[in-house]
């Protein structure tokens, strides 16, 4: 499992499916090359100071180490964004909700390039 790391990797997730949960939300993204599963995790500045910030994201990382790759589907980047709530939420229960929100990120259908927001925006510039 290798981490994300550049700018343009986390936007592409961004625009796949994503899931919910108290403590983070989980997007995923299916890739089309045959390289490893990669994993990215962000924090935003609202969540805390800098110190409450790195707690997340090593509460984060931690949850992934200990779940199985089997839950995680190959060739597929995941992101996972911390909310505050991971910082006092029971770590047996985040886990809980990441096995849970990678089960139904398994169930969506993939997001088509042609999503309903451009397919307005084009009939709007046709008018």
């Amino acid at each position: 499992m290798d981490r994300l790391r550049q700018r343009a990797d986390f936007l592409a997730v961004a625009d796949g499916a994503r899931a919910n949960s108290a403590a983070f939300v989980v997007q995923s993204r299916r890739r089309d090359d045959s390289g490893p599963i990669r994993v990215g995790f962000t924090v935003t500045k609202k969540n805390g100071t800098a110190t409450e910030r790195n707690r997340i994201r090593r509460r984060l990382r931690e949850l992934v180490k200990r779940l199985d790759g089997i839950s995680m589907r190959p060739h597929s980047d995941y992101v996972l964004v911390g909310r505050r709530a991971a910082l006092t939420r029971d770590f047996a229960t985040m886990l809980d909700d990441l096995r849970s929100a990678l089960h139904r990120l398994e169930r969506q259908p993939s997001k088509q390039p042609n999503s309903s927001r451009s397919q307005t925006q084009a009939a709007n510039r046709i008018e």
